[in-house]
């Protein structure tokens, strides 16, 4: 068994995709319509779904946003310097609302970016 994705609903389709790939760097994999429930799929990443694990965006037709809720908690990505990920992600317009710093109670650098649609992705320096 293996973890294939995570996944996200979105207000934003396109707002969304532009984030993920854009900002974050990964890769639009796939996308697909699904008139008939009024939804689509975009699935993101940094490699191919068959060795990857990878996020699903899904877009209900007509729902502009969400409430996050308290039980969802973020989506960890690995970086090399997460101070240098912030300035990235900060010059492209994206939200850092931790900045780069040791984790409390520790001494793991991490930092979290929120998406368009408030959900948290955490920076981790090293791994």
């Amino acid at each position: 068994m293996r973890i294939l994705h995570t996944m996200l609903r979105v207000g934003n389709l396109d707002r969304s995709i532009d984030f993920y790939t854009g900002i974050l760097g990964m890769q639009l994999l796939r996308r697909k319509d699904y008139p008939g429930g009024r939804f689509t799929l975009a699935f993101v990443g940094y490699g191919d779904e068959v060795d990857h694990t990878v996020i699903e965006l899904t877009h209900n037709w007509g729902t502009d946003s969400y409430d996050l809720g308290n039980g969802y908690g973020h989506i960890a990505l690995a970086v090399d310097d997460v101070a240098a990920a912030c300035e990235s992600i900060r010059r492209q317009g994206g939200n850092i609302v931790r900045e780069a710093g040791p984790m409390k109670h520790g001494s793991t650098v991490i930092a979290f970016v929120e998406d368009p649609d408030g959900y948290k992705i955490e920076l981790i320096e090293g791994r």
